[in-house]
């Protein structure tokens, strides 16, 4: 497609004021005003001319097999025009559906037989599948006259999951620093409950543990080493109601629970626990039992991805009571949820307790920085006093829910986002050592 820019236009509309001012003073030379117009007619044909021709221009699209929540990804495009000879500019924009960020025009420059590169971002603001229908390009001659655009077809879905890019590399972390139970038998030994093997007594060691039995054979004091129980189930049970479609730093808090989640499973599958999923909000979404193995942990990703955002409250009596049918063994359930009101809150306690009674619950929220931020900011003027008294009534009212977690014998972790997948993971760490399972 070609068409004449908007300085092409703006010179030729200049010629009718001109034209007139000639007509009006002249009659006779109105002939001037024509070959003005035919002089800024010939202008653009030859900036046409001289421009790349599109049929010249060889563009190849590459696009990402996936997408990462809260990261960008890249439409790679690579131009070049065999033959031509002059420095070309071209602007390129990516035509897209679904939830991502706006497009952004791209700017590159075409030199002369050689090949350019460039990058689309692409910025999925929720999980699910976004599609790249097509990008545009527009160039044009040299005299900036004559304008190219040119529609390259795409049409390739892409899939919008879990970040979990980090997840490895924080999770060798704790493998490096021998925190994982499993890693080393040291590590394993004098806490859990099954018998690993005897050592000779020393001071300092619990003296429950010292073997008479085996003391009198030896004739010296041994006692027994113990290490960490695995096979352990373990569910991550997440809330997909309205509330976790508030979003923290531009991305929903399900996906912020969604990555810590993924995080913990990959070092629990490695230190030979079962790992499940659940998703509820005014009924369940879907169930994945725990299953052990890392091979089980694409499923998992995959079984994440697969969790919709939805509007309605959740319904925290039948989706809990739902989840404690299902689980026929003690069993270490993440619950990743929030709340805002009290009478919300209530039926959160209420039901909570229920499964605590049975399992070890993991009450995981995400502290809201705008609630901190509304509280400490200086005042200057009556709303923001206003705004800052509600803000700490909130910060109460949520405190003491989770002092009442807290009695029940409910571990709560709420924490900043940057401090969220860390805090569950020590909440892991203690459950475990403490053999709470």
């Amino acid at each position: 497609m070609i068409r004449p820019t908007m300085r092409a236009v703006l010179l030729f509309a200049a010629g009718v004021p001109l034209g007139l001012v000639v007509v009006s003073v002249a009659p006779t030379a109105w002939i001037f005003a024509a070959n003005y117009a035919v002089l800024v007619l010939l202008a653009i044909a030859t900036d046409a001319l001289l421009a790349c021709r599109p049929r010249r221009l060889i563009v190849g699209i590459e696009t990402p097999d996936r997408l990462f929540i809260g990261e960008a990804g890249g439409i790679t495009a690579t131009i070049e025009a065999p033959g031509h000879r002059r420095r070309t500019r071209l602007d390129l924009l990516a035509e897209q559906s679904g939830e991502l960020d706006p497009p952004i025009l791209v700017a590159v420059n075409l030199a002369a037989g050689e090949r350019a590169h460039a990058s689309l971002a692409l910025m999925p603001r929720r999980r699910g599948r976004v599609t790249v229908e097509r990008v545009w390009l527009r160039w044009t001659g040299p005299l900036a006259l004559a304008q190219f655009v040119r529609r390259i077809p795409v049409g390739r879905s892409i899939d919008v999951l879990a970040n979990i890019r980090g997840v490895q590399s924080a999770a060798l972390q704790f493998f490096a620093r021998e925190a994982i139970f499993g890693t080393r038998v040291l590590q394993e030994r004098g806490e859990g409950a099954e018998f690993d093997a005897l050592k000779d007594y020393a001071v300092g060691l619990d003296t429950r543990h010292i073997d008479w039995k085996h003391s009198a054979r030896h004739r010296k004091l041994v006692c027994k080493e113990f290490r960490i129980e695995r096979n352990h189930p373990i569910v991550l049970a997440f809330d997909t109601g309205h509330l976790m479609l508030e979003p923290i730093d531009g991305v929903p808090r399900l996906d912020h629970a969604i990555s810590a989640g993924l995080l913990l499973a990959w070092i629990a599958l490695r230190g030979g626990d079962l790992v499940g999923t659940y998703g509820f909000d005014e009924r369940v979404r879907h169930y994945v039992a725990p299953m052990r193995g890392m091979e089980a942990l694409g499923r998992l990703q995959r079984a994440t991805a697969e969790l919709a955002y939805h509007h309605e409250e959740t319904n925290f009596t039948l989706g809990l009571a739902e989840l404690a049918v299902r689980l026929r063994r003690r069993a270490l359930v993440v619950l990743f949820t929030d709340f805002v009101d009290t009478v919300t809150a209530e039926l959160l306690v209420e039901s909570v307790r229920l499964v605590a009674q049975r399992h070890v619950v993991v009450f995981a929220s995400l502290r809201d920085p705008y609630l901190a931020q509304t509280l400490d900011r200086p005042p200057e003027r009556f709303t923001q006093v206003a705004e800052a008294v509600i803000a700490a009534d909130f910060l109460r009212d949520r405190r003491t829910v989770f002092e009442r977690l807290d009695r029940l014998g409910v571990h709560c972790l709420d924490v900043p986002r940057e401090q969220f997948s860390v805090g569950l993971i020590n909440r892991y760490l203690m459950v475990k050592q403490r053999n709470l399972l």
